[in-house]
């Protein structure tokens, strides 16, 4: 037994050194077996380093979706992180910026007092809401101050608005384009002029002189334009009515008609526009032109007129009267049909100034003295008369188209503006508004057709001629311009059928045309 052991493990020794054997005798090998073990060790050691070699290997060996969802969160957590740091770095500065709360070195015992004005100072007096307040303190001061401003400006101005105030603003005007979106993507005129004229400064144009092609060669006494056509009228103390086309650019002359040794005081057209009425200075004769037929027929005399002198006259709204003006305070209704006196009528005091209501019933007339009297057409009866507010001496009337207003002028130049209604009706009307702004006799008053101006001027001062703004009841700033003469004295004006021009006659034999902007019509 003892010698197969030993041959057992002999063969066994055998057996293991022959399977060694190759590994000790092929170098090749052997290095070919160390260079594997060193990479698995090394592969090993790199996936227990760092997980990032890991993401490198699945995006080159694949497992690419699992690696585009990592990069979508760590890029989500990096801008979290860069926020974050923005954040951070905008509170430093700001708290960089802002200075360190600095305790005053010194305070004066003063600044605690409340200091009092006095509201007495003439500086002050429109402040006061009553007449109690004769101190206030500053702050109080400042708030009335503040107030008036705002009054004034109609609100607050928005380079004054807090800011907070100016967003609300945008947001609100953001909303209204928003709005407005719809109107704007169709086209058409959305845009219109107001109606009703506006106070203070009035649209006005200087044009060519209406008669520039024949002016007068005297002094013109009246102005009027035609009621239905584009046409004015001038006549003068140069014995000559003429008829002028108004375009606002040449004005090209129509007729010129002359009088033999008749210095024309008044000319005026018919209701209708079909004639011209033309009185003197020296008698009671007169003239009438026929524009249709173009005949001047002379009027020698009047039935049932006893009068020496004719000088001023005025014409019924309907057409069928003249009202003749005569001495001691008589008024003569004559008829245009067969052109006689029907009624007549007697005024304390010399007439100066007549018109007829809108519907032709009434006649208002003053006298010199100051008195204004009501008279019914039909009957020629006195309605109503009352003193004319501050009145001396009376010089001018006139009536509104629509029946609202009566103006008279004064020799002072006040021209008080009163309502028809209160006159009618009320035992001593008093009037809305005392114009004093002319410093000489009130000589020519007129109406426009809408009742929103009256003109005023005399004649016996270079420019006194003014426009009132009647809802307001004030005068136009910017007429006339004064930096040169323009109108002169005037001696007759007239507004054009729809108020788109205003004519002054004046001294020097121009009829002056002007403008009116505001309205589109002749």
């Amino acid at each position: 037994m003892d010698s197969s052991e030993s041959h057992g493990t002999k063969t066994g020794e055998c057996q293991r050194r022959t399977e060694k054997r190759p590994l000790c005798e092929n170098p090749d090998m052997r290095k070919e077996h160390f260079i594997k073990k060193q990479h698995r060790e090394k592969c090993v050691s790199l996936g227990e380093k760092d997980a990032s070699v890991r993401l490198l290997e699945e995006l080159v060996f694949g497992a690419e979706e699992q690696l585009t969802e990592r990069l979508a969160q760590d890029s989500s957590l990096l801008l979290e992180d860069d926020d974050d740091s923005i954040c951070s770095e905008d509170n430093a500065t700001q708290n960089q910026a802002m200075p360190a709360a600095r305790s005053a070195v010194w305070e004066d015992e003063d600044d605690k007092l409340c200091e009092e004005i006095d509201m007495t100072h003439r500086f002050r007096r429109d402040l006061k809401k009553s007449e109690a307040e004769s101190k206030m303190t500053k702050r109080g001061l400042q708030q009335r101050l503040k107030e008036q401003f705002q009054k004034a400006m109609g609100g607050t101005p928005s380079w004054a608005e807090v800011t907070v105030k100016k967003s609300q603003k945008k947001e609100h005007e953001s909303e209204d384009e928003d709005e407005s979106e719809e109107l704007l993507r169709r086209t058409g005129n959305f845009i219109a002029a107001s109606k009703s004229l506006p106070k203070g400064i009035i649209k006005i144009k200087k044009c060519l002189n209406a008669n520039n092609e024949c002016p007068g060669s005297d002094q013109l006494t009246s102005v009027q334009f035609h009621p239905s056509a584009q046409i004015v009228m001038t006549a003068g103390l140069d014995h000559s009515l003429s008829l002028f086309q108004v375009d606002g650019k040449s004005n090209p002359k129509i007729q010129t008609i002359h009088l033999d040794n008749f210095p024309v005081n008044k000319a005026s057209f018919s209701a209708d526009g079909e004639h011209i009425v033309a009185t003197g200075m020296r008698n009671k004769m007169f003239y009438i032109y026929d524009m249709m037929e173009g005949k001047v027929i002379p009027v020698c005399g009047v039935r049932g007129l006893n009068e020496k002198k004719v000088s001023d006259f005025q014409v019924s709204p309907d057409g069928k009267y003249l009202l003749l003006y005569g001495s001691s305070g008589y008024l003569h209704l004559m008829t245009t049909k067969t052109r006689e006196v029907i009624r007549s009528m007697k005024l304390n005091g010399n007439v100066c100034g007549a018109a007829f209501t809108t519907d032709s019933s009434k006649i208002f007339s003053n006298s010199q003295e100051g008195e204004v009297f009501i008279w019914d057409v039909q009957s020629s009866k006195c309605l109503k008369r009352f003193a004319d507010d501050g009145c001396v001496q009376g010089t001018s009337l006139a009536l509104s188209r629509n029946g609202q207003y009566l103006a008279c002028g004064s020799q002072s130049g006040v021209v008080n503006i009163y309502s028809q209604n209160d006159c009618l009706h009320k035992l001593e009307p008093k009037p809305l508004k005392a114009v004093m702004n002319l410093v000489t006799a009130a000589t020519s008053l007129c109406f426009n057709s809408t009742s929103e101006i009256l003109a005023i001027g005399s004649k016996v001062d270079n420019e006194a001629n003014r426009l009132v703004h009647l809802p307001s009841l004030t005068v136009f700033s910017n007429f006339p311009q004064f930096q040169k003469k323009t109108i002169y004295r005037t001696h007759c004006l007239d507004f054009s059928p729809r108020s788109g021009f205003y004519s002054v006659a004046n001294n020097k034999g121009n009829a002056l045309l002007f403008r009116l902007l505001h309205y589109t019509d002749f």
